[in-house]
């Protein structure tokens, strides 16, 4: 790995510039950014500050003298100094304002730190802490970062992109808010969700954070404690729906595809029949994928197939019970679904071992009260009989002792779903099942991974979606891998953007998946472990970009040609490191 500010798309000699205030360009092994700023207007711009940092050389050129301190620091000494004063945080709230606050102070130091003790942040820059930060955003607001689009400025989406202080955008987060985490509607508050993850397509997956852009597209909230809240950032309205909600999206991609045509989009936290709607819209019309739908299932079949590696059995033997038919879980079903497919069974022979409840039961051909995208998912009216307590559909208890399921998934967001009973009914049905918690956050999982474990003696191979400590049973300690959607979406957004994907298929994220397993089985399997570590993300991430990268280029996405050059060469080379550039003023103006 290259130890330079990169980008991610960055050649010998570019187009254009990567802001409208500076440039990076590379000489040999040196890498040089060319600034228009200088003075206090540099220090404020956390792309360019360095703090302490800067040499006496660029003080003098770039006017910072008497400006700082007169001590020069190095990053290890400042990293130093800012770990130390993260550690000294009180709760993880105040960690992350303090990481958020340090983002927007000082860029590349922030990922340094970040970086240099991944496994120890990742749980305060997004889940679980993230989900308290989006609650809390208006309250706790400091500093703008992205764009912000609602009823007000969305007609003017293309003259607000051009005049972005970042010229070359890669890679875009978007939201609505609408379903974020398994806390639901936050209005303006979930921009945290689209900064967070962005912070993890840099630290774990190498894209650089000047080619990176988090959105909020504020189409209201249907929150009356928000609209009421006089501190509330957002716009004081009910959502928009129907026609008007996918026009606003309309704009917001016409304007992406104008300014920015190279970005891949990313959809984020939209309700469930809108993220089914907006991905089938778009996906033809510009690069893009759901995380929700798409990184959720890839991830749990990555680890559903490493589970299955571990007992010696294949994917498309099991029988699996879904628990949650929103974005995530009808993504995770569909996944699976494609993984026994994979394997040489039938559209209809999965569709019949994998079975999908909602908050009304199992999905069953002809119940009332289901949305149209879950009729893909929905069992035959047969199975109607299983409901023996009355209701129209088969409870889960009912659902996983009639269909003896050996796979159990829980999203459904419901804390204390998985009971005893259905717990104990999953271990009469098979040996060792396959349970995972998935739910976000904590207070959310469906089960408690030492519960899960003492109700089936120890048998279970299961993991969650938040992170766990290990568990201590009978004198066995069991490793709680977490089922986390960055061991995905990193390595697919690097590959896309590498590659200049014309459009991300389902046969890309899938290669994600089997990347993801496989890396388990050769590192982990024997030691107990269904994910990896969350220290290794950025190991697995690029397996899973190299893996997804060959899978576009097989398929004839791949705009980009590499001619003779190894694609493992080309992601190393650009994969963006946070070490301080040399900065200069700019001797003239750029493109």
């Amino acid at each position: 790995m290259l130890r330079s500010c990169r980008s991610i798309a960055s050649i010998p000699k570019r187009a254009y510039a990567t802001s409208m205030y500076f440039d990076v360009q590379h000489s040999g092994s040196q890498t040089i950014l060319e600034s228009k700023l200088t003075g206090v207007a540099a220090l404020r711009m956390p792309q360019l500050n360095k703090g302490a940092a800067f040499t006496e050389e660029e003080r003098k050129s770039l006017h910072l003298s008497g400006l700082l301190p007169p001590g020069v620091k190095t990053m290890e000494q400042q990293l130093v100094r800012t770990y130390r004063r993260y550690s000294a945080q009180p709760s993880p709230l105040e960690k992350y304002q303090y990481l958020r606050d340090l983002q927007e102070r000082n860029e590349h130091l922030y990922f340094a730190l970040v970086m240099d003790h991944l496994e120890e942040m990742m749980p305060i820059i997004y889940t679980p802490t993230v989900g308290d930060a989006c609650r809390k955003y208006s309250h706790m607001y400091n500093y703008p970062r992205g764009l912000s689009f609602s009823h007000k400025n969305i007609d003017q989406a293309s003259k607000i992109m051009g005049e972005y202080f970042l010229t070359d955008i890669r890679m875009i987060v978007a939201t609505d808010s609408s379903a974020i985490l398994g806390i639901g509607d936050q209005g303006y508050g979930g921009m945290g969700i689209p900064i967070g993850k962005l912070a993890l397509y840099t630290a774990a997956g190498g894209v650089s954070p000047f080619q990176t852009c988090p959105v909020a597209l504020d189409v209201g909230t249907n929150r009356k404690d928000l609209i009421e809240d006089p501190m509330y950032l957002g716009v004081r309205h009910s959502r928009l729906t129907g026609s008007t909600y996918m026009q606003f999206f309309e704009k917001f991609v016409q304007a992406v595809k104008t300014n920015w045509p190279k970005a891949i989009v990313q959809w984020e936290d939209l309700s469930k029949d809108a993220a089914f709607s907006v991905l089938e819209r778009f996906r033809d019309e510009i690069s893009s994928f759901n995380d929700d739908i798409q990184g959720t299932g890839a991830v749990t079949l990555g680890g559903v197939l490493a589970a299955c590696k571990s007992l010696g059995k294949s994917l498309k033997d099991q029988v699996v019970v879904v628990s949650g038919a929103g974005a995530g879980g009808a993504g995770v079903a569909l996944a699976i679904r494609a993984g026994m497919e994979r394997e040489g069974l039938s559209p209809d022979q999965t569709r019949k071992q994998v079975l999908v409840l909602d908050s009304a039961g199992l999905l069953i051909e002809g119940r009332s009260r289901m949305e149209a995208y879950k009729h893909t998912l929905a069992q035959s009216a047969e199975l109607k009989s299983w409901a023996v307590t009355g209701g129209e559909a088969p409870t889960l208890m009912e659902t996983v002792t009639n269909s003896k399921a050996t796979v159990l998934l829980g999203l459904s967001g419901i804390a204390g779903q998985f009971t005893e009973p259905v717990v104990k009914q999953m271990a009469a049905n098979v040996d060792r099942p396959i349970i995972f918690c998935l739910s976000n956050p904590n207070a959310n999982v469906e089960a408690l991974p030492e519960d899960v474990i003492r109700w089936t003696d120890g048998k279970v191979l299961t993991a969650s979606g938040s992170p766990f400590a290990d568990v201590n049973y009978k004198g066995k300690n069991f490793p709680i891998g977490q089922g986390n959607n960055a061991f995905i979406f990193p390595g697919l957004g690097c590959a896309a953007i590498l590659v200049g994907a014309s459009k991300v298929t389902d046969t890309m994220i899938m290669e994600g998946a089997y990347a993801l397993a496989d890396y388990t089985a050769t590192h982990w399997l024997e030691k107990g472990r269904i994910y990896p570590p969350i220290a290794e993300i950025r190991k697995v991430n690029q397996q899973v970009a190299l893996r997804v990268m060959k899978q576009a280029i097989k398929e004839g996405v791949a705009t980009v040609k590499f001619h003779d050059e190894d694609p493992e060469n080309v992601m190393a080379r650009a994969a963006w490191q946070p070490t301080y550039p040399t900065i200069v003023p700019t001797p003239m103006g750029f493109h």
